[in-house]
């Protein structure tokens, strides 16, 4: 599965609007995906608003290397393996997906529709693919 330009552009330009308020971003994001999966909360050993700071920055980085696939897809293996020493499995990647949707429904209001919740949806599922190819068990 791959993204298009039109996609691509959709999603940086939409987390370009998301950014300003990270931190409550976060603090949805959270909330949202410790209500759809309450097993989860344990994986996550520090503060939640230090685990918050490094989400809004994996998300930057890896929204940034929409621009070049290739160099991102290395990044993305590393971050898999340090998920996986975390205890992730990849069963979790549904329920932080659907989190991180719907805390961009939220923080993006009416500049939400259904071509950008399609975007991020397919822009989703080649990072997830990535990770799942790289270092979890189907």
């Amino acid at each position: 599965m791959a993204i298009t330009e039109r996609q691509k552009k959709l999603v940086q330009s939409s987390f370009a609007k998301v950014e300003p308020i990270s931190e409550q971003a976060a603090d949805i994001f959270y909330t949202t995906l410790f209500e759809y999966d309450p097993a989860l909360k344990p994986l996550f050993k520090h503060s939640i608003k230090s685990q918050g700071q490094k989400l809004m920055a994996t998300l930057k980085l890896a929204v940034a290397g929409l621009d070049d696939l290739e160099k991102l897809i290395p990044v993305l293996q590393g971050l898999a393996e340090r998920h996986v020493g975390y205890g992730v499995e990849a069963k979790d990647f549904t329920p932080v997906g659907n989190a991180l949707l719907h805390t961009l429904k939220v923080g993006l209001g009416d500049d939400w529709d259904s071509e950008l919740r399609q975007a991020w949806v397919d822009t989703i599922h080649v990072v997830v693919d990535v990770m799942k190819a790289h270092s979890f068990r189907q």
